[in-house]
């Protein structure tokens, strides 16, 4: 099924404070799971980066490692959404952008 594009992109990032035998699981867990990514591998904290449809699944990937064995706490850092289209739209640069009342 293809993604809507007009759908909204939820990018979020995850503290994942854990005992040092559960890293295993969690990294298992992280790579069968296609929204989720071990941006950060420590040995009793990590962060993980997650990008998924809506703001439901973002609870349920926290739930999800907030359930793995040896796993003490999930607590979300950042979360943002927006349009799929405003991804993909560039970027402007500094030369671009002026303050008010400022001639480029």
């Amino acid at each position: 099924m293809k993604p809507d594009e007009n759908a909204d992109v939820h990018i979020a990032s995850f503290v994942v404070q854990h005992r040092a035998e559960a890293i295993d699981a969690m990294v298992a867990h992280i790579d069968a799971t296609a929204d989720l990514e071990l941006a950060l591998r420590g040995d009793i904290r990590s962060v993980v980066l997650c990008e998924c449809a809506n703001q439901y699944a973002v609870l349920d990937r926290m739930d999800a490692l907030r359930a793995l064995p040896g796993v003490l706490n999930v607590a979300l850092v950042y979360h943002h959404a927006e349009p799929r289209e405003a991804l993909d739209a560039p970027v402007q640069t500094a030369p671009d952008i002026a303050a008010p009342g400022v001639a480029p």
